[in-house]
């Protein structure tokens, strides 16, 4: 696209602005190209993979969030090594199968989600599933500043302290304005989610028992079965949510992937996913010492006294390790999440939307994730919020809300007119549609024994 010099007068100012602005974002996409054109050209498989890793590996670690761990961690607590080991293992199964279809969308038309379903479906279902996004968006927002506050308050910060240095960070990755960079800074940020890996080691597990309860699914969870079912939906919810979807498929458009990514694209996603499924597992296992000492986790204030009560149990570099890993999980989310929903008020508004672009240019972009990041912060500061069960009812939330989210990605990649030869083959639509089923059915049981608490008593 040709760029105007400087003292270029045609009468038109704010389109010569705006195709400069084009320009420029144009030209940073066309460098990453250029650069992942040869790297193919010369063979070189593994770099090439490097250059085009990226969404997948964020969207799956930025779902290992705040809430996600304390639902992993509150699991292990309360059931120890048995069936949920697998069950984790099973949603980023789930996960994986949701967020290819997402990169196919986003390879195949070009197009961020918001943008796609307010074109192919209209106004009404356009603003439909943005409320469904908006609304889980903000709760779990909300739920990150609480676990960066959480690992703050175990290194003796202050709340206030912990909640600011959040927002600036979070603040001060939006500042990077070029989206290469952004990614790499978070892909760097996101190897801290590893940290629950040797903290699950420092709780000595019992290997014969993790391979029992792979191999068998066993043993299964006892007592109360409302517990039970709400920790299902949210581990469902710590693994498939809607900001997922609209996340990689504007991210993957971002980065500028083509078809011919697609399959670096793929494995980008299962490399996350795999990698997710590990911390997640290990988180579990970190705190599964809470259920051999019969703690009670009810008990608990915040994420924070899941490290105080594991020192004693796993030592104090252990509870260090898990409270640092709490902290880099709201971090990363917090980044993450707040993107989604710049990208998809963005695309909903038709105004311009990339991490390429500076502030001016990007005012709603970058505006849409600072406001939302300062709401977040503010609420979590308010004096005597049950912290904890906000965290766990969120999970459970996105779940609820995940079945709509999920039924457009299935219409959208079912339509041949804008994908073409990557719609949906009759293995991924039942993939898919099992996994619509079963989020339903799941959420529809949980509805129905929340109302009626008596059906499942014992």
């Amino acid at each position: 696209m040709r760029k105007f010099p400087p003292d270029f007068d045609d009468g038109d100012t704010d389109l010569r602005d705006a195709q400069n602005a084009i320009s420029r974002e144009d030209l940073l996409r066309t460098r990453d190209r250029q650069k992942i054109h040869q790297t193919r050209s010369r063979g070189r498989w593994f770099h090439l993979l490097w250059l085009l890793a990226g969404p997948g590996v964020l969207v799956m670690m930025g779902e290992n969030d705040g809430p996600s761990m304390v639902s992993y961690a509150t699991t292990g607590a309360a059931y120890g090594v048995g069936f949920f080991v697998p069950f984790i293992l099973l949603t980023f199964v789930m996960a994986f199968v949701v967020q290819e279809m997402a990169v196919r969308l986003g390879v195949a038309t070009g197009r961020g989600h918001a943008e796609l379903i307010f074109q192919r479906f209209g106004p009404f279902w356009g603003y439909f599933a943005m409320a469904d996004l908006v609304v889980g968006n903000v709760l779990t927002l909300v739920t990150e500043f609480i676990a960066i506050q959480a690992g703050g308050l175990y290194f003796g910060l202050p709340s206030w302290l912990s909640v600011a240095l959040g927002f600036g960070l979070v603040t001060a990755a939006l500042g990077l304005r070029r989206y290469a960079t952004w990614e790499r800074a978070l892909m760097v940020l996101a190897a801290g989610n590893l940290l629950f890996i040797p903290a699950a080691l420092l709780a000595h597990p019992n290997g014969a028992a993790l391979v029992h309860a792979l191999a068998t699914w066993c043993p299964l969870p006892g007592g109360s079965r409302l517990i039970f079912v709400t920790l299902i939906l949210a581990n469902i919810g710590a693994t498939v949510t809607p900001w997922m979807i609209f996340f990689q498929q504007s991210a993957v458009v971002d980065k500028g992937l083509a078809r011919v990514d697609l399959p670096q694209g793929r494995m980008d996603t299962a490399i996350g996913a795999v990698l997710a499924a590990i911390v997640g597992v290990a988180t579990l296992v970190a705190a599964a010492p809470l259920f051999a000492a019969h703690v009670n986790v009810a008990e608990f204030a915040s994420g924070a006294d899941f490290a105080t009560a594991l020192r004693p149990l796993v030592g104090s570099t252990g509870a260090t390790l898990f409270a640092l890993g709490i902290i880099e999980a709201g971090l990363l989310a917090a980044m993450t999440i707040s993107t989604s929903s710049s990208y998809a008020l963005a695309e909903t508004i038709s105004a311009r939307h990339s991490l390429n672009l500076d502030f001016s240019q990007g005012r709603i972009f970058y505006g849409a994730a600072i406001l939302s990041t300062v709401f977040a912060a503010c609420i979590v500061l308010i004096p005597g919020a049950p912290l904890l069960a906000i965290t766990l009812t969120v999970n459970v939330i996105a779940t609820l809300l995940m079945a709509p989210a999920l039924l457009f990605l299935l219409l959208l990649v079912n339509d041949r007119e804008i994908m073409g030869n990557l719609a949906n083959g009759w293995k991924a639509n039942l993939a898919g549609g099992s996994i619509v089923i079963a989020i339903s059915l799941v959420g529809a049981f949980y509805g129905v024994i929340t109302v009626f608490p008596n059906l499942l008593a014992r």
